[in-house]
C-alpha cells in the first residue's frame, strides 16, 4: 500500500474525488435487498436504458448480485449504486500499489500493531465520535473529541488549536480513512467514516489478533505469481515476485451469500461466456418473475436473452414452458453472451469446490462505492481487462488491445492458462506494513469479532 506520506500529500484530485464516492456511498452495512429486483417490465427496461445511455451500466441481472436497487433498512432508503451518468462513476480510485496483504513482512508489522492496540485497549479504548458534520474551519467539543480520537490511535500527532478543525486535522482524518479503505476527503460528513471512527479499540484488537493468525498461515507460502482477494477489503491484488503490478476495487458475497476463502490456480479466461443461473435463483427469482410475464403474455426469457435446457440437453423453445409447472425447476437457464450479460465480458475460471470465480460486470459504478458487500460469492473486479491481460501475458496472442476488443463482439473463446498462477481468497480485515501503517476494513462476515461489529468499517 502507498506510505502514509502518500496519503497525507496526494492532493486536490484525491479528496475532490473521494469527496464524491464518500457522499453518495453513505451506507455502513452491506445490502440484503431481494436479488429479484434486475427483472423489470419491457416497459421499464426501455426506461432504464433510457436513464442509463451507452456501455451497460444498467445490467439487467445486475441485481441478482446487488446491482441497481434502492433498499429499506432501519428505516431509511439506502442507495445500492452511484447515479448513472454521473461523474462520480469515472472517478473510482483504484487503491496505489504497494506492499502484497500477504507478504511475509506484514507478520511482523501486524504483531506490532497488536502490541500497539493492546496498549491502546489497557489505557481504556477512544472516545465515542458524535455522528455529525465536522469540516475545516469550524470549532466545538464534537472536534476536539475527534481530534482526541485521532490522537489515541496515531493519526493525529498535534494541533494548533484544541477543538478547531485545523489543517492537522484534515491530514489526520485523511490518514485515517485511507487506512480504512475509505475516499480520503480530510472531511466527517459520512456515516462510514463516523462508523470506522466509532469501533471500539478492542474489536480492533480482536480484529488485528484473527487476522494474524490467517497471515501467518498464508503470508510466504504462494506461488511466485498470484492473484489475492481480501474480502473484508472488497479488493483483488495481481501479484509477482513479491510485487504488486494490480491492485482493483472487486465487489464480493454478501453476508447471506458470503464469498469463500480458497487456493486454487488458474485454469482458464473465458471470453464472453453464458451465465448459467443458480438453482437458488431458479427458485426464488426467476420462475417468479416467469409467471409475471407469462401473466403478461410476455416471454421473461426473450426480455433478458436466456435460454431454458431440458434434462436432454435441448434447448426449449419458451412456448412450450408452462411457468406454473413443476418441471421449470428442472430445466437449466442460462444467458446468452451480450453486453448485459451478468458475467461482463470475461471469466477468469480455476478449480473449487464452492463454483466461484472472478469476473466482468455490467455494473460499472458499484466499483466507486465505499462498501461492496453486493455479489452471491463470486468477485467482480474493476478493470477486468487489465487483470485478464496480466494472466495471459506469456501468451503472444493475447495483447490487452485484443482482450478489449472482446467487449464488443460477442464471440466466445475458451484460452487455457499454461503458467501456474495461483489464487487465493483470504479473508484478513486488519493487518499492518512495514511502513507502519494499520489498516482495518469491515469484518463483514463477523468471523473477528463475533458479530458485534460485522457492518462497520
Amino acid at each position: 500500500m502507498p506510505t502514509s506520506a502518500t496519503i497525507l500529500t496526494a492532493g486536490p484530485r484525491l479528496a475532490a474525488a473521494g469527496l464524491a464516492a464518500t457522499l453518495l456511498c453513505v451506507s455502513v452495512q452491506p445490502l440484503s435487498a431481494g436479488p429479484f429486483n434486475m427483472f423489470k417490465s419491457r416497459d421499464d427496461q426501455g426506461q432504464q436504458a433510457t436513464q442509463s445511455g451507452s456501455g451497460g451500466q444498467g445490467g439487467l441481472f445486475g441485481g441478482l448480485f446487488g446491482g441497481s436497487r434502492n433498499s429499506q433498512q432501519q428505516g431509511e432508503v439506502t442507495r445500492s449504486e452511484l447515479p448513472t451518468g454521473d461523474p462520480e462513476v469515472a472517478m473510482i480510485l483504484n487503491p496505489g500499489l504497494g506492499t502484497p496483504t500477504l507478504a511475509p513482512e506484514n507478520v511482523a508489522a501486524t504483531k506490532a500493531a497488536i502490541e500497539q492496540y493492546r496498549a491502546i485497549v489497557a489505557q481504556g479504548g477512544w472516545p465515542m465520535v458524535a455522528p455529525v458534520a465536522m469540516k475545516p474551519g469550524r470549532r466545538g467539543t464534537n472536534i476536539q473529541t475527534l481530534q482526541r480520537r485521532l490522537q489515541i490511535s496515531g493519526d493525529l500527532l498535534s494541533v494548533s488549536e484544541p477543538g478547531r478543525y485545523d489543517a492537522a486535522t484534515v491530514a489526520a482524518v485523511k490518514r485515517f480513512q485511507y487506512r480504512h479503505g475509505l475516499p480520503a476527503t480530510g472531511v466527517v460528513d459520512s456515516k462510514a467514516t463516523v462508523a470506522a471512527l466509532n469501533v471500539p479499540a478492542n474489536a480492533r484488537l480482536a480484529q488485528l489478533e484473527a487476522s494474524l493468525k490467517r497471515l501467518q498461515q498464508r503470508a510466504g507460502k504462494t506461488s511466485n505469481r498470484y492473484i489475492q482477494v481480501n474480502i473484508p477489503a472488497a479488493q483483488v491484488e495481481a501479484v509477482r515476485n513479491g510485487r504488486v503490478e494490480l491492485r482493483n476495487t472487486a465487489v464480493v458475497g454478501k453476508v447471506e451469500h458470503p464469498t469463500p476463502t480458497l487456493a486454487s490456480k488458474v485454469s482458464q479466461v473465458k471470453f464472453n461466456p453464458y451465465w448459467n443461473v443458480p438453482t437458488s435463483i431458479v427458485r426464488a427469482d426467476l420462475v417468479p418473475k416467469g409467471r409475471q410475464f407469462a401473466s403478461r403474455g410476455e416471454d421473461v426469457l426473450a426480455a433478458y436473452r436466456m435460454e431454458a435446457i431440458d434434462q436432454n440437453g435441448n434447448i426449449l423453445d419458451p412456448r412450450q414452458i408452462n411457468w406454473y409447472g413443476d418441471e421449470v425447476y428442472g430445466y437449466r437457464y442460462r444467458q446468452k453472451p451480450w453486453e448485459e450479460n451478468s458475467l461482463g465480458f470475461v471469466k477468469i475460471d480455476f478449480p473449487n469446490k464452492d463454483a466461484v470465480y472472478i469476473h466482468d460486470t455490467p455494473l460499472k459504478s458499484l466499483f466507486g462505492k465505499a462498501v461492496r458487500f453486493e455479489s452471491h460469492g463470486c468477485v467482480r473486479t474493476h478493470n477486468v481487462d487489465r487483470l485478464a491481460a496480466w494472466v495471459l501475458d506469456n501468451n503472444s496472442a493475447w495483447s490487452l488491445a485484443r482482450v478489449d476488443s472482446m467487449k464488443h463482439n460477442s464471440i466466445q473463446e475458451n484460452v487455457t492458462v499454461t503458467q501456474t498462477i495461483g489464487v487465493y481468497f483470504t479473508y484478513i480485515s486488519a493487518w499492518a506494513t512495514p511502513d507502519g501503517m494499520v489498516q482495518f476494513r469491515p469484518d463483514v462476515y463477523g468471523l473477528d469479532t463475533r458479530g458485534t461489529y460485522a457492518s462497520n468499517y
